[in-house]
């Protein structure tokens, strides 16, 4: 299972949202590409970035720290908001990015998701973001009638390298990850999924990885209070 270290961008620095509630913003960095630099010392195999003004403006917000995070590290990087054509697409995987994720438009426009998917295997995935079992768009501002596994198989014969799953009201709380919704989803799809929301120890990620199910695992807050030891989780989950 990989641990994929997170950096979400507002305003251009690195922070952490409480269940995806712009007005409470914990910054933690005001220099991304130094704290992606101690992610990928640490050992790290992938990053995960989202563009938090991204996802609500409907376009590239933070692209100045992101292209810095990519000139700085030599791991692949994933990131989602704000990604909405495919012009957006082209753009930031031409820039390096290795994998593009798409949420909103995975609801509203599931054919660009299948159009990217075909023109760049390997390089697309979905983020499918719930409360209780629904899917919600915009930057998590916008609840939709969408159950999460619905979604989610209708990309099966798409192409899509992985889905990021994450549950909202677990976002930020430290209260642990929502696995058994996420295993369920993990079993409902061959897609590759990736857990994300509330993931706080060491302890959460080894029961996510002993699902068998599970392909990875985000983590932001819990790094950046000192709750999870990069290294040494980065350890364990190899061990």
């Amino acid at each position: 299972m990989i641990l994929y270290p997170a950096i979400d961008l507002k305003d251009g620095q690195a922070v952490r949202l409480i269940h995806g509630d712009m007005e409470r913003a914990t910054v933690f960095s005001d220099d991304p590409a130094a704290q992606a630099r101690a992610f990928v010392a640490a050992g790290c195999e992938w990053l995960h970035l989202v563009d938090l003004n991204g996802a609500f403006a409907g376009e590239p917000v933070n692209a100045a720290p992101v292209e810095a995070i990519l000139a700085a590290c030599p791991v692949p990087v994933q990131l989602g908001g704000g990604i909405r054509d495919m012009a957006t697409i082209e753009r930031w995987l031409d820039k390096g990015l290795a994998r593009v994720i798409l949420g909103t438009v995975a609801v509203e426009n599931p054919a660009l998701v299948r159009e990217a998917a075909l023109a760049f295997p390997g390089h697309v995935a979905v983020g499918i973001d719930a409360r209780n079992g629904f899917v919600a768009t915009k930057g998590w501002a916008e609840e939709t009638d969408v159950k999460v596994t619905d979604l989610a198989r209708s990309f099966e014969d798409a192409g899509v390298a992985a889905i990021i799953y994450t549950d909202i009201l677990r976002d930020g709380a430290m209260g642990g990850p929502n696995i058994a919704a996420t295993e369920a989803l993990a079993r409902a799809v061959t897609i590759p999924v990736i857990a994300s929301g509330g993931v706080s120890s060491l302890a959460d990620l080894i029961a996510l990885r002993e699902t068998g199910v599970i392909a990875g695992a985000i983590s932001g807050r819990a790094l950046y209070d000192g709750a999870i030891d990069l290294g040494a989780a980065l350890t364990a989950l190899r061990a």
